[in-house]
């Protein structure tokens, strides 16, 4: 869970700003982005397949 703490002078504006920021570095805003629709288990197989192959660099 993602918790914000006001700093000193900090304007509400900020906070915002560094709760977005989190988020996205947590990957929460693509995780939702990604359940927002069903994808079938083939297709997933087929997107974590391919992220393998970028992350290990093997030749396509």
């Amino acid at each position: 869970m993602i918790k914000i703490r006001a700093r000193g002078n900090e304007t509400v504006e900020q906070m915002i700003k560094r709760f977005k920021k989190l988020c996205e570095k947590e990957g929460l805003i693509r995780d939702i982005k990604r359940n927002a629709y069903y994808e079938k288990p083939s297709e997933r197989r087929r997107r974590s397949m391919r992220k393998s192959r970028r992350t290990t660099g093997a030749p396509q």
